[in-house]
């Protein structure tokens, strides 16, 4: 079949676009292609709001065929955690099938190049961006965040990312140039020449285990790296999850035989309830590289036992936030009442522990106890949540029962500051909505400093008294050394105590926001120029994104001859 897409007009299309992620990851600069914004949807192309929850609609109680090879059966048991049974049903894979079919298209896909794999990539990102408004909706009710959240994370934000593997992957591949002329002088004899040719060369099968939190923004990044450097890719959807990335792989085959290329390149294996089929494809030695966001456990087991594939992961840590002093006391509770609210603490970058003095800080309201900072934090959280409404638009619904246990435990382990109170959505009365829990606890009882250095994953933090600014720095090194951090905050006008949490960090290998009190937030980062994560400490082995995430995706293979 003729190809829909030629190699010049994918080029044309996207070389401008690539060319901005290549200049704008050098310049650390805002920018973003895909708009954040609703309206912005709807023309030229991209449905608007009313279509888009349309399309999802027709998606419900329906079979999503992907003219797989090696289809074996239909699973799907997704229920929305705002109460809608989705009904989708996907293909089972008999994977014996289905990993030598994708397989089969890697030669024409590497022999394509990396300017013509970008531009793929980038049109199949474009698909996906002008259905933002479906994806928002399929986010939504497999991940239980609020729409507005689902909308931009799940949307512009993940596509960004991808975009962003892509430009990496990119500027990683022809980092080498394609051909060299070598000559080597030899005195009086003639000179010895070699005409040498460099080619990258993919792994071979990529796995992708998708999360249930974040199924694009976390899925993405890994997707595009090692589609772009000529990888296959095989997503395996975290089972609450399916929708965002088996819409994600429908679209990607489509646009993969448009442009002449076999859509078994990317292909989704769904799971039968309980099935555990990640464990078994990620040690099957058609599998070179693994992409898994999700628990430090199976993290941990994935780093031990695929011995065959280069690993990325990114596991939990537990995020820190050091309160020494602040000359913006209104603006700094403002700000941390909303990254403690924000999805209901169900993001791996949410602060979990507040390290406090004992004695109090210095603000430029005066000097305020501990007991007074932790009261004050449960206030703005009150205030910024009293309107049920708002409320629901930012806490979205708790994603999982797992998430709810620990909720309804946290109370136990110490007094509580501020206590969680259920809301009842107006849209979805199924939908368990929580406001966050602040616990008291104290870093000089054993029990105290043992609770807070495990991850509380969700809307649960605690407030730990500590013995001094010098203390919690230690503390907070002994947290990202043993048990990892995706973010650390910290709030003082002390320069001494700046750079000591600044060196901290540094050594530890932890991304730090500094004094935060406006409309950024810790739990936020920006594709392009933040790094999600750092590679360095026991929560991530890899960064989102950066040259390493994508340059052992492939190897560069020469080919030498005499001229």
């Amino acid at each position: 079949m003729a190809a829909a897409l030629t190699e010049s007009q994918l080029t044309a299309r996207h070389r401008p676009t690539l060319d901005q992620a290549l200049k704008t990851i050098g310049t650390r600069a805002y920018w973003s292609p895909h708009p954040e914004h609703p309206k912005a949807y709807g023309e030229q192309g991209t449905l608007g709001p009313a279509e888009g929850k349309a399309a999802f609609d027709a998606l419900l109680g329906t079979r999503l065929d992907l003219d797989q090879p090696g289809t074996d059966g239909w699973v799907g048991a997704e229920t929305s955690p705002y109460g809608v049974e989705l009904g989708v049903t996907y293909p089972h894979p008999d994977v014996d099938v289905l990993l030598p079919a994708m397989g089969a298209g890697m030669r024409a896909w590497r022999a394509a190049g990396p300017e013509l794999r970008a531009a793929v990539c980038l049109e199949i990102l474009s698909r996906i961006s002008a259905r933002t408004h479906e994806f928002a909706h399929t986010v939504m009710h497999t991940s239980g965040q609020a729409f507005m959240m689902a909308f931009q994370a799940g949307g512009p934000h993940a596509q960004d990312r991808g975009l962003e593997a892509v430009a990496y992957a990119y500027a990683e591949q022809t980092r080498t140039p394609d051909t060299a002329e070598w000559t080597k002088p030899q005195g009086r004899r003639d000179p010895l020449t070699l005409q040498k040719r460099f080619t990258p060369v993919p792994r071979g099968i990529s796995l992708l285990i998708g999360c249930n939190t974040f199924p694009t923004w976390n899925g993405y990044p890994g997707l595009f790296a090692s589609l772009a450097t000529g990888n296959a890719v095989l997503v395996k959807p975290h089972p609450r999850a399916v929708l965002p990335l088996a819409r994600t792989v429908q679209i990607a085959r489509d646009v993969l035989a448009e442009a002449g290329f076999d859509p078994n390149l990317v292909a989704l294996a769904a799971e039968r309830p309980g099935e555990g089929i990640a464990k078994t494809l990620a040690v099957r030695p058609e599998i070179r590289i693994i992409d898994y966001t999700g628990s430090t456990a199976f993290g941990d087991w994935l780093e031990v036992h695929a011995h065959q594939a280069q690993v990325y992961t990114e596991k939990a840590g537990v995020n820190t936030v050091v309160i020494d002093s602040t000359d913006d006391y209104r603006g700094m509770l403002a700000n941390l009442a909303f990254s403690l609210s924000l999805y209901s603490g169900q993001m791996c970058t949410t602060p979990q522990n507040l390290l406090i003095p004992r004695a109090g800080i210095s603000t430029d309201a005066g000097p305020k106890s501990f007991d007074e900072v932790v009261t004050d934090l449960a206030g703005a959280i009150e205030s910024l949540l009293g309107d049920d409404a708002r409320a629901g638009g930012l806490l979205g619904a708790l994603v999982n029962p797992e998430v709810r246990a620990r909720l309804e435990a946290a109370p136990d382990l110490g007094e509580v500051a501020l206590a969680s109170r259920k809301i009842d959505h107006p849209e979805f009365p199924d939908a368990a909505v929580r406001t966050p829990l602040i616990v008291k606890l104290d870093a000089a009882r054993p029990d105290d400093l043992a609770a807070c250095q495990s991850e509380w994953f969700g809307p649960v933090s605690f407030a730990v008294a500590v013995d001094s600014a010098e203390a919690a720095v230690d503390l907070l090194r002994r947290t990202v050394r043993e048990r990892g951090a995706m973010t650390v905050g910290a709030y003082t006008t002390s320069e001494e105590v700046e750079r000591a949490v600044e060196e901290t960090c540094l050594e530890e290998c932890a991304q730090l926001s500094l004094n935060l009190t406006g409309g950024v937030y810790v739990n936020q980062t920006a594709a392009f120029s933040d790094f999600h994560g750092s590679g360095g400490n026991p929560a991530a082995n890899a960064a989102l994104c950066d040259g390493a995430f994508v340059a052992n995706r492939f190897r560069v293979v020469e080919v030498r001859r005499e001229v």
